[in-house]
């Protein structure tokens, strides 16, 4: 089975079963396979075929599922990309990547004019309209069409190729923190089988009404308030972009039962002056992931919006993910829960040896979820995937019970006088401080420790100082984790799901 005809079935089963609501309009679940089996046709007449690559320079609509689900269906693979992503991060990804087609906003119509020529293997720019209300109106170019009109042309009857389990659907490309982004290659038995774990998990049905904020084009998106909920016949509630006034309004409208985000996100909801518990009463579960939520946050949200908070664990090597908190045992704060249906974790040493409960290591994962590989990367690829297991680069440890907690990144981790530190666990100290906002810690180099820990911090008000911050550090830390530096922002630096990141903040005490 692929999301695609898992798709067609649905719609057959559940023709008039609302898929999405999007700007307050309804979709059903035929009307959305009528869609997507029309693109689907329309990029064939246009040349397009089976293993060609397809970008999708798209946020948050209607055309983004139709997109995927139609390339899907065609055979061809899709590479999402941010829309928001410099000239320069998108030439390297459609080149890099060999897009034969670009699904794109109508907004950058300008920038596909400017890189078209440099961009020979591009043979297709479609655009979708921005305002439907308006005609979108192109210069007269053989390479640009309008979304509608491929739509417009497309065969209902049209069947498409067979899909083989282990023909890649996505390639994901990573964030590039370390170099150049690498694409990780998904199949179909990748993306459908994540989709169908992660759903089965958290108890999804054609019942749930799952908030869909976070970006559609970031694999954590993709797979949990996307894939899984349509393989379930569930209903999206589409926001094109993340509002708390927003998501309280949805929720409320709409009885969403599903909201995933993010910790940023929680955070933003949580210090939101009009966020009203009584919004949110429908919801049955809230999804974190992205990156560790906070203890103190988790438990105060939970105990405002009284609603739980399932946190979980995923990258896009692994479609993404392996880990969630399970629904019908306790929740551990702090932890990422225990391996998902048909997925293995394990914490290993540098010798790829199992490490004791309770100790620290490295996390590596095993499951039909595991990419294919890095797109033309065969060394990279070694490198990751070692007999049959995807080393995450993530410190882990496990508890008696098969708990695991992400201690932090491989590479974010400090050592200070030959002791590690992991910024998770003073960040997790500085978040329990009522007057804390965010907070992230990074290390610096340091003349006598090797390096050092600096925090940025966000506060609620100008009254807090430094010194009362190390102060309130000093009874919770060992002395070789206290801050050795204290910078006070007016916010973070975050990427497009709201992840905040270190790496900039490295970057900006290098270049001070």
């Amino acid at each position: 089975m692929d999301l695609t005809t898992r798709l067609h079935n649905t719609s057959k089963e559940s023709a008039d079963k609302t898929a999405y609501y999007f700007m307050n309009q309804p979709t059903t679940y035929a009307e959305l396979d009528a869609a997507v089996t029309k693109f689907a046709s329309g990029l064939e007449q246009l040349g397009v075929k089976k293993g060609d690559h397809i970008a999708l320079l798209l946020g948050n609509s209607p055309h983004f599922i139709m997109a995927l689900y139609g390339a899907m269906r065609l055979g061809a693979t899709v590479i999402p990309i941010n829309p928001i992503y410099t000239p320069e991060e998108i030439g390297y990804i459609l080149m890099n990547g060999d897009v034969k087609a670009v699904v794109s906003l109508d907004l950058l119509l300008p920038l596909a004019e400017k890189m078209g020529p440099l961009l020979p293997g591009v043979k297709h720019f479609i655009f979708c309209e921005s305002d439907p209300s308006k005609k979108l109106e192109l210069p007269a170019n053989d390479k640009l069409k309008s979304f509608t009109e491929v739509i417009g042309s497309g065969d209902l009857s049209f069947k498409g190729p067979e899909l083989l389990e282990d023909d890649v659907a996505v390639i994901l490309y990573t964030s590039g923190t370390t170099g150049k982004p690498k694409g990780a290659m998904l199949t179909h038995k990748n993306l459908y089988s994540n989709a169908s774990d992660t759903g089965m998990y958290l108890k999804m049905s054609s019942e749930d009404r799952v908030i869909t904020t976070l970006p559609m084009f970031h694999v954590f998106s993709l797979t949990v308030v996307v894939n899984a909920p349509l393989i379930s016949g569930a209903t999206l509630l589409i926001a094109p972009k993340f509002s708390p006034k927003d998501i309280f309004r949805m929720a409320k409208e709409y009885k969403a039962t599903i909201f995933a985000g993010v910790p940023t996100m929680y955070n933003f909801l949580y210090q939101f002056p009009e966020g009203d518990p009584h919004d949110f009463s429908t919801l049955r579960l809230c999804i974190s992931g992205g990156a560790s939520i906070p203890v103190a946050l988790l438990k105060n949200f939970e105990k405002k919006f009284n609603v739980l908070i399932s946190e979980g664990y995923g990258l896009s090597e692994a479609s993404p993910v392996t880990c969630f908190n399970p629904l019908d045992r306790p929740r551990k704060p702090g932890s990422i829960g225990t391996s998902i249906l048909n997925v293995q974790n394990k914490v290993v040493d540098v010798l790829g040896e199992e490490v004791p409960v309770g100790e620290v290591g490295e996390l590596i994962v095993q499951g039909p979820n595991v990419m294919k590989g890095y797109y033309k990367m065969p060394e990279d690829t070694a490198a990751t995937i070692r007999d049959g297991w995807l080393y995450t680069g993530d410190l882990a440890k496990m508890d008696e019970e098969g708990y695991f907690y992400i201690v932090d990144r491989k590479k974010d981790m400090v050592i200070v006088g030959g002791f590690n530190v992991y910024p998770r666990e003073v960040e997790e100290v500085l978040y329990d401080h009522p007057e804390v906002v965010e907070a992230a810690v990074i290390g610096i180099p340091d003349p006598e420790q090797g390096e050092a820990i600096k925090c940025f911090v966000v506060p609620k008000n100008s009254d807090l100082t430094v010194e009362a911050l190390i102060d309130y550090c000093k009874e919770r830390l060992a002395k070789y984790k206290l801050p050795k530096a204290i910078e006070f922002l007016e916010e973070l630096p975050k990427n497009s799901t709201g992840k905040i990141l270190r790496r900039a903040l490295k970057d900006q005490v290098i270049s001070k």
